[in-house]
């Protein structure tokens, strides 16, 4: 049975239900706390249950994708929200790791199938990481919780249960 999209797919932000990781990079763990008490915070209000929110954390950026994977193939979650901080350098290591997480990490969704946001920051400054980890709006691991809740509606009104 197809569903009729004619109507179109309004997504809203209701977690009730959702089990949720977050997976946290260590490295710049200041700013990543604030990150994920952000999205910590967004997933709380739309209704995820305290108990449906784990966290997981890894040594760093490079480390988060194979990190989702395995916590998605357990079978135990939702959605998975990368968090995590990449800070420019001296050195061509800020694009590596910049271009290789966010790929990892695109790559797990598509190949899964299941949903999985970025919430990593890529940022010149540690000023532009302060900026986008801020308790309230604009705190991006808040952003990429919404993103997470919204693209769980969107599934579940795409996919015959």
């Amino acid at each position: 049975m197809s569903k009729n999209l004619t109507t179109g797919i309004a997504p809203k932000l209701n977690g009730a239900g959702q089990r949720i990781v977050l997976v946290c990079a260590r490295w710049n763990d200041l700013i990543v706390n604030r990150l994920e008490n952000g999205a910590r915070q967004e997933l709380l209000n739309a209704g995820v249950a305290e108990g449906d929110i784990t966290s997981i954390k890894v040594p760093g950026a490079l480390e988060i994708p194979i990190a989702i994977k395995a916590a998605l193939a357990t079978g135990a979650f939702d959605a998975a929200i990368a968090l995590g901080v990449v800070l420019r350098g001296d050195t061509y290591h800020f694009e590596v790791v910049s271009n290789e997480s966010a790929s990892g990490i695109m790559r797990v969704g598509l190949d899964s199938g299941r949903v999985v946001t970025n919430g990593i920051l890529t940022v010149e400054t540690e000023a532009q990481a302060d900026e986008r980890s801020v308790e309230g709006p604009g705190n991006k691991g808040a952003e990429a919780a919404a993103a997470a809740l919204e693209l769980l509606a969107v599934f579940e009104q795409l996919v015959d249960k």
